[in-house]
């Protein structure tokens, strides 16, 4: 089978990875958490998620139907690593909801006319109206990581943004519009396991792209643009939720939960929604680089 990119991920992982990479990913079985210090040391049971996810997608149609009804506005916002788990948790979050007014935004790379405006036009048209709940996979977070990571913007263009994100989502926030904003960190071990596993699945290799595969070489850069956004932008009125997605069972689970918990809606059954784990969904304290 020919894969993509020349098996650059596989050559990586062979002659690049840190011995410790490669040798957590080669004695693991199936379930094993790569991580020595993620709170679970297995992945969440199957059949447990499963049940625990249906009673989350009854509570967030309902969450739906009452914000149809109310006019509430709701914009989350999803970011983290290539391969953090951010598609599949978009998915699961949307999966049984009515699309017509639960819309998943994933924007291509600007074009020229995009690049002449203001940072954050292009995102504005996307914000969400009365009765809707809009997912953002990637957001403007890119200008303060992967652009930065991979020389896409200049250090000033970069500050410009900085100066800005807080007030524009303050901005958000007086008018109205429910802003959560999520980061998916995912290990580096565990990165790289999921990065083999679309590299050799037919049906997956269509999530790579060429910045995945050179962003493997660029951990710490990563790292440090990371949490320097995460400095800049964590406020009062948008903070930042750090969700641990080594096991993405339990990081679907617990981005749902977040969200339903904030709200007071018609026929909410707390018991259904279940507690937040706070091991691995919490504060920028989660955030370990």
């Amino acid at each position: 089978m020919d894969l993509p990119f020349d098996g650059a991920i596989s050559a990586f992982f062979e002659n690049d990875a840190p011995r410790e990479i490669r040798a957590a990913i080669k004695r693991a079985d199936k379930d094993d958490i790569l991580t020595s210090n993620y709170p679970h040391s297995e992945r969440l049971a199957r059949k447990v998620y499963e049940r625990q996810m249906e009673k989350l997608q009854i509570e967030l149609v309902k969450l739906q139907s009452w914000a149809h009804s109310s006019g509430t506005r709701i914009a989350c916002v999803f970011e983290g690593r290539d391969a953090a788990g951010k598609g599949g948790t978009i998915a699961r979050f949307r999966a049984n909801l009515n699309p017509r007014s639960a819309h998943v935004i994933a924007l291509p790379k600007p074009s020229d006319a995009e690049q002449s405006e203001w940072y954050f036009q292009r995102y504005i048209s996307h914000l969400p109206s009365a009765g809707e709940i809009v997912l953002f996979d990637r957001s403007w977070y890119n200008r303060g990581v992967v652009e930065h990571v991979f020389g896409f913007c200049t250090p000033q263009q970069r500050k410009h943004f900085f100066a800005q994100v807080s007030p524009f989502e303050q901005m958000l926030v007086d008018d109205g519009i429910h802003v959560f904003k999520f980061w998916l960190n995912v290990s580096r071990a565990e990165q790289l396991r999921r990065m083999l596993a679309r590299e050799s699945d037919p049906l997956k290799q269509w999530k790579l792209s060429s910045i995945d595969v050179k962003g493997l070489g660029k951990w710490e850069a990563y790292s440090n643009a990371i949490s320097e956004t995460l400095a800049q932008s964590h406020s009062i009125h948008a903070p930042w939720t750090i969700v641990r997605s080594d096991d993405k069972r339990r990081a679907r689970l617990n981005v749902i939960r977040s969200v339903l918990h904030t709200f007071d809606y018609d026929r909410k059954d707390i018991s259904a929604i279940g507690k937040i784990d706070r091991d691995i969904c919490g504060g920028p304290d989660l955030w370990d680089g």
